[in-house]
């Protein structure tokens, strides 16, 4: 479906002249618009030197040309794609330009409800699921005037952290394609590193958006818990699933975070005008104890050690802290099961053996089990803010990551890679963020996780966005890049 777009977008970068309604000096951008970040595309779109039909063509054009080898889409939508950007674009010249989205492509994780559109995620089970309605963020990110691409592959139903496991094949990591993207959304990872797209929507139940930020280099929000609605999407343990955006840059990610919720702690940090951090506490969380499941590597620990110093330079202190971490994981695995339990005992077969053996493993935690630890989780969201007043922090910082992203022969077991810092924030449902940092000695990405107390979503945009403005971590792009 995609065959034949190269030639066309190629004319629209250097301004050949055509269909479009943009009839301003055209921007060349190294002949391929799809390398801008999405903060510089929409201030293009609304100056009207860069076209939404354009953008929209480079981003097919590049994932025509370089997902064959990536695997990071399980549906694309063209037709429906350049049919929305034509009118994003008719709606900009008549000056009626809805904010940074607005004819922008982004793309959605597969477990996100599309009206008319399969979601999957990425499971026999759902194969030729067609949904009827969109779900609450797209039906948002539309409204913002986004352009979707179509629908991003993961692991299968949110059931792992590798995308190793999907029924369309495994997802690979555009810096080494012989390694994961993450998971469980790799599929929106993979494409945001890549340049197939300019963000993406994941969603993230114990580091399902920073863990594959991490693995590939961008930056993942996952928001305070109930901030951005996950009405319309396949649950996997809906106490702790969390929406949340994955762009380039900081700024990016703020601003499709706006235009996912209509929340008010979505509108406190302003890319444009971003508050300062030279008065935050932040708290050093170490790697050795429950928080993260392994201590650090050495590498990984140097390069956020080096990391540490230039915060330390940013804010007004930075001190070691903890964070507490109940033992809450059979909640997961007891609302996993409920939610599938009349699907694997009438068609088990649909599911990779791998995935319903962890999902089985939620059978043994009896209803009133479930129903004390949902108690639990509750009493524990009600007290946590008190531990960054104890601990007289603002925010957390810690590796997203303790070691490098696996080889995808080694990931047979769908939760035994990556080693991630990640569940306690989805515990307390607190906001953070996975912001690169570093490169092992081999080249691949290393995260910072930034966190903070309930709807410090602000503050955790405000250190990150600080960090990031004072390194170039952010402008590397993997070697998959420029593949022809």
């Amino acid at each position: 479906m995609l065959a034949g777009f190269a030639a066309g977008v190629g004319a629209a970068i250097l301004g050949a002249p055509g269909c479009s309604l943009f009839r301003g000096p055209r921007k060349t951008v190294a002949g391929d618009p799809a390398q801008l970040d999405l903060r510089d595309a929409a201030r293009g779109v609304r100056a009207r030197s860069l076209s939404p039909v354009d953008l929209t063509k480079a981003c097919l054009e590049r994932i025509d040309r370089l997902d064959r080898r990536l695997n990071a889409f399980i549906t694309v939508t063209p037709e429906r794609a350049l049919a929305d950007a034509r009118s994003a674009e008719s709606e900009i010249t008549q000056g009626r330009w809805r904010g940074p989205l607005h004819g922008i492509p982004v793309a959605l994780k597969d477990n996100v409800d599309t009206a008319g559109v399969r979601t999957t995620a990425a499971s026999a089970l759902f194969a030729e699921r067609v949904p009827t309605g969109d779900a609450e963020v797209v039906r948002r990110l539309k409204a913002s005037g986004a352009i979707v691409l179509g629908k991003l592959n993961m692991h299968e139903l949110g059931m792992g952290s590798t995308s190793a496991i999907s029924h369309f094949g495994p997802v690979r990591n555009p810096w080494d394609l012989d390694r994961i993207a993450g998971g469980s959304s790799g599929g929106p990872a993979a494409a945001v590193a890549a340049g197939l797209c300019f963000g993406a929507v994941g969603t993230d139940t114990g580091g399902s958006i920073r863990i594959p930020a991490a693995c590939c280099g961008i930056v993942g929000l996952k928001p305070t818990y109930g901030v951005v609605s996950t009405e319309g999407t396949v649950p996997l343990a809906a106490s702790l699933d969390h929406v949340g955006p994955m762009c380039r840059t900081v700024a990016d990610t703020a601003f499709m975070f706006r235009a996912m919720t209509d929340h008010p702690v979505a509108r406190e940090f302003d890319p444009d005008d971003p508050l300062p951090v030279s008065r935050l506490r932040v708290g050093v969380l170490s790697t050795a104890g429950t928080l993260c499941d392994k201590p650090a590597e050495d590498e990984i620990q140097a390069v956020f050690n080096t990391a540490l110093e230039l915060i330390r330079a940013l804010v007004a202190d930075v001190r070691e802290a903890e964070l507490p971490l109940p033992d809450l994981g059979a909640l997961v695995e007891a609302e996993a099961y409920a939610y599938h339990a009349v699907s694997l005992e009438q068609s088990p077969e649909r599911y990779d053996p791998r995935t319903r053996k962890a999902i089985l493993l939620g059978k043994k935690t009896p209803d009133a089990e479930a129903a004390r630890l949902r108690s639990e989780l509750d009493r524990h969201r009600t007290a946590i803010r008190d531990a960054f007043a104890r601990a007289r922090v603002d925010l957390v910082v810690v590796p997203t990551l303790t070691q490098p992203p696996p080889a995808l022969r080694d990931a047979t077991d769908p939760f035994e890679f990556p080693y991630a810092c990640t569940f306690a924030f989805n515990v307390g449902g607190l906001p953070s963020l996975s912001v690169p940092c570093g490169f092992t000695r081999s080249g691949l990405p290393i995260g910072l996780l930034v966190g903070g107390p309930p709807m410090a979503d602000p503050r955790v945009l405000a250190l990150a966005h600080a960090y990031e403005s004072a390194t170039a971590w952010h402008r590397r792009r993997p070697p998959l890049w420029n593949l022809t």
